[in-house]
């Protein structure tokens, strides 16, 4: 059996393609848009906000530009009133059409904000009301969850960061070479890592920095789509406290770049959870994190600026099995539909 959710990762080659194509001649109007603005705000929720967490930490690590999340709730309930003269808010939305998110890039531009918006579908009321649109071109998606539309959302994430770097060459390299590790990645095993979170009692998934949003992103697919009690953690969150719960019977599935400054704090994690009778998977990572884990599935040879593109594929290819493997339907979990409703105002 085919599921829908397979056919639209295995798109994800091309669909990368077709965004960076299409995107990147708008990296001047990009620039055009944040001259003498000193910040970027991202507005998104569920999988958009897991995108614009990597959008976060792409633009101070790479770009040396602040960003941050913005709560709808502060348009939509609080309605507070902000000085956003000197920002920029780029409103996240793979339908263009979640109203809170469309709320809040509407407050975004009364309180002085330039608005970008990053959705893949390009006559939604998202994009209308933008000052600029990053379109992304996964296609039409079928499956409840987001995949190659979460994807296209990481490339239009390296895109924006790209236009606002000094030099973005190695950048601009290492998205060349995303399509064809992400078609790699498509072949890769993951029965083990499936077995593993088939047997487990509980989960948790946890990455830090860059890979920060993966982790989440990978979370929330595990529990959305195969109903597993499962929690996503950053790394400092886990740390400080959830970890001292973690016993036999627990699965720790952790994601790594393959370079970095938090590489060797992901291994460290690995030995300790594995210690505390975790069993440990892992994906990505270098040779060294891959011993540490008790099972190991290659993640992408790109560097941790772009890695995210490469490693959130096994995670999804784990999920699809997953849900197989418990009697479930992958494309239509229940209790999920394909466009966020949440409440505009009370």
């Amino acid at each position: 059996m085919t599921t829908q959710m397979a056919q639209e990762i295995a798109e994800q080659p091309d669909a990368v393609r077709r965004t960076l194509t299409a995107l990147r001649p708008q990296q001047g109007e990009i620039r055009a848009l944040l001259a003498g603005r000193r910040r970027v705000l991202f507005a998104a929720r569920g999988s958009s906000d897991n995108a614009a967490i990597y959008g976060r930490y792409l633009l101070e690590t790479q770009a040396g530009l602040a960003g941050a999340l913005v709560s709808p709730s502060i348009a939509t309930h609080y309605r507070s009133r902000l000085d956003l003269s000197d920002a920029v808010v780029v409103s996240v939305s793979q339908s263009g059409a979640t109203e809170e998110i469309v709320a809040t890039q509407e407050w975004a531009r009364d309180c002085g904000a330039a608005t970008i918006a990053v959705a893949n579908v390009a006559d939604s009321p998202l994009v209308a009301a933008a000052d600029l649109a990053l379109v992304t071109r996964a296609g039409p998606e079928v499956a409840v969850p987001a995949t190659k539309t979460y994807l296209t959302q990481l490339v239009a994430m390296a895109v924006l960061a790209g236009a606002l770097m000094d030099e973005p060459g190695e950048l601009d390299a290492q998205l060349d070479r995303a399509p064809e590790e992400i078609e790699r990645l498509l072949t890769v095993p993951v029965d083990a890592a499936v077995s593993a979170l088939r047997d487990a009692d509980f989960a948790v998934v946890s990455g830090r920095g860059l890979m920060m949003g993966t982790a989440l992103e990978t979370a929330l697919k595990l529990e959305e789509t195969c109903k597993r009690p499962v929690r996503g953690y950053s790394y400092a969150d886990l740390r400080h406290g959830p970890i001292s719960v973690v016993t036999e019977g627990i699965t720790a599935l952790l994601v790594a770049a393959q370079d970095g400054p938090l590489l060797s704090a992901l291994v460290d994690l690995a030995a300790d959870l594995a210690g505390r009778g975790a069993r440990v998977v892992g994906i990505g990572g270098d040779a060294v994190f891959a011993l540490a884990c008790d099972v190991h599935v290659p993640g992408p040879d790109l560097t941790e600026a772009v890695a995210p593109l490469g490693a959130i594929v096994p995670g999804q290819r784990i999920v699809e099995s997953l849900a197989l493997a418990l009697g479930m339907d992958p494309d239509n979990p229940s209790g999920l539909a394909k466009v966020t409703s949440t409440d505009r105002d009370s």
